[in-house]
């Protein structure tokens, strides 16, 4: 549908070249949404809806301008394409257009399309209230989303370059609240990829929900958690929220050049472990943070930023690549037409080593075994963080022991990866939303079991 618009957006960028610019950019968007939620035993706020728009972006002298529109005309366009540019009308700036392959087909699981009936996406989320509630009378409060978009881009720059991307995402979690009388507890379990509904071929929602009901459960048997400095070994069923939020957003290259991250200044220097290799990946089939291009229409990459131990890149968009002299790594992210890309994650995870995760825990006198985070936050500019343990178990003697509750960790991001000791073989992946500067993208991030 989005093809229609190449021609407006040629227009447009003829245009703001006619007044000057170092580099500019228009980003049509086309974003249709669905979603439903059950509650109290209740299917209710099923909502569909359909957002149009494009963003016009202006770089010139190392400045950004920029501007958007849900009023897809020439004279709309023509109207921020003047507004963001300064200065008299110059002789017309050759511009040679091409389209660039699409290559969504190899990133998305299943089909480049959400056709499922909101017959099937209601029964989805009846049965998993109806699973969570087979644990009995001290499930006191099951919550059940789901929740689809179709994302259709088009981003014609200065460059010439028009680039097309398809994006469908479904996303699903179950959240359970149990209740002994005195004690209360929640249990959490998401899951989504980019892909269409065969996400429930993987996995039903049925597991969802005995996995998070299951937590909950689990928890109100839990003792207080201990205070004190502990051996931590995170299991790769927790995800990798400590590495994206501890580590992830201190590599992004606006925070990195701007000297608000604790990693400014030290590419080339050794910041870890020699087994602690962090990759930041868009390009993993199916994954909750993949694109074929980024929201710049640069391709996607493989991008490793720690190997060995040793910081070895940023994540760079295009106006910190120009700005600093480098390539962008093809992470430039915006949350729609509405919002300027900046630099983001999009899965970003600790390379499995080769030591299984058994003889991780073994190889443990005592500590604490983390199987699932919960949230957290990180002061970018030293690195310290505090993040929440959804559930967690003692170790004693190199064998798990009984659950704790209410644990956190606290630490600081450059001092674990030094800490780090034993990295298994494993990896596991959870999904979330990024948010950043007021906007917020899909993410995934990953652990193998690691110890510190």
């Amino acid at each position: 549908m989005l093809v229609n618009f190449k021609e407006l957006g040629e227009f447009g960028i003829r245009r703001i070249l006619q007044r000057g610019a170092d580099f500019a950019d228009i980003f049509f968007e086309r974003r249709s949404s669905f979603s439903v939620k059950c509650e109290e035993n209740r299917v209710e706020n099923v909502t569909s809806g359909v957002e149009l728009g494009a963003g016009i972006r202006v770089i010139k002298n190392g400045k950004t301008f920029y501007g958007f529109t849900n009023r897809l005309s020439k004279d709309a366009i023509a109207g921020i394409a003047d507004l963001l540019t300064s200065g008299n009308v110059s002789a017309n700036t050759p511009v040679d257009f091409r389209e660039l392959p699409e290559k969504y087909p190899n990133f998305i699981e299943g089909e480049a399309e959400l056709s499922t009936p909101v017959e099937r996406k209601i029964d989805i989320v009846r049965a998993a209230n109806e699973k969570a509630r087979e644990f009995g009378d001290r499930v006191k409060q099951v919550t059940v989303v789901l929740r689809d978009s179709l994302q259709e881009i088009l981003i014609v720059n200065s460059l010439g370059e028009i680039i097309k991307d398809i994006r469908p995402r479904v996303v699903f979690y179950v959240l359970v609240v149990a209740s002994d009388g005195t004690v209360l507890q929640t249990g959490y379990e998401p899951v989504g990829h980019l892909g269409d509904y065969s996400l429930f071929d993987a996995v039903s929602p049925e597991e969802v929900a005995s996995k998070a009901a299951d937590r909950a459960l689990k928890m109100l048997k839990a003792r207080p958690a201990p205070s004190g400095t502990f051996t931590v070994v995170i299991s790769s069923q927790a995800g990798g929220t400590m590495i994206h939020e501890a580590v992830g957003h201190g590599l992004e290259a606006d925070l990195a050049n701007q000297g608000l991250s604790v990693y400014s200044g030290k590419l080339g220097e050794k910041v870890a472990n020699d087994v602690v290799t962090v990759i930041d990946d868009g390009t993993l089939r199916g994954k909750y943070g993949t694109t074929a291009y980024d929201d710049e229409g640069v391709p996607t990459q493989r991008t490793v930023l720690i190997e060995d131990g040793y910081l070895k890149s940023f994540m760079y968009d295009r106006y910190w690549a120009m700005k600093t002299g480098n390539l962008s790594t093809g992470n430039g992210r915006r949350q729609s037409y509405m919002h300027i890309p900046i630099p983001r994650m999009r899965n970003t995870f600790i390379a499995p080593g080769n030591s299984e995760p058994e003889s991780i825990l073994e190889d443990t006198e005592s500590g604490i075994f983390v199987v699932k985070m919960g949230g957290g936050q990180v002061n970018t500019v030293n690195g310290d963080f505090i993040f929440e343990v959804n559930e967690g178990y003692l170790i004693e003697n190199g064998r798990v022991k009984e659950p704790i509750r209410g644990a956190s960790l606290i630490g600081n991001g450059p001092k674990i990866l030094r800490e780090i000791d034993a990295v298994g073989n494993d990896l596991g992946f959870t999904i979330g939303t990024c948010g950043k500067d007021g906007q917020g993208v899909p993410v995934s991030d990953a652990l193998p079991t690691i110890r510190i």
